[in-house]
């Protein structure tokens, strides 16, 4: 399940508030509704509203490179569980994950644009 997407830009390798905002403006267009950006000591969230199961996108510099950037969904596995109920996240999440890369790629201030893998995932 995609869920981290990491990429360079010297637009927006800030503590990703810039992107934060930009996600936050166009998510709207591809059916999600943005609510204000918060700031975290990690970066920035942009809290999406999602009836089933908390949803939001962390936006922060990535130090792996010095314009580095990584945007990473949340829930990031494939169920949650509600009042004892295990809740399917996949097809939301894959959803979420299409327009953010497509808003990535759109602002033509991305490169190096690409998914992590499970196994980076899981080491963090």
């Amino acid at each position: 399940m995609r869920s981290h997407l990491e990429f360079r830009s010297a637009v927006y390798a800030d503590d990703g508030a810039a992107i934060a905002q930009v996600l936050a403006e166009r998510l709207p267009h591809f059916g999600f509704q943005a609510q204000p950006i918060v700031q975290e000591d990690w970066g920035w969230c942009v809290p999406i509203t999602h009836e089933a199961f908390s949803l939001w996108i962390g936006c922060g510099h990535y130090q792996e490179y010095p314009d580095g950037v990584l945007c990473f969904i949340e829930p990031s596995r494939p169920f949650v569980r509600r009042w004892f109920r295990r809740i399917s996240t996949m097809e939301t999440v894959e959803r979420l994950a299409d327009a953010l890369e497509a808003i990535v790629d759109a602002s033509g201030e991305a490169k190096h644009i690409r998914w992590w893998t499970d196994d980076e995932v899981a080491a963090g």
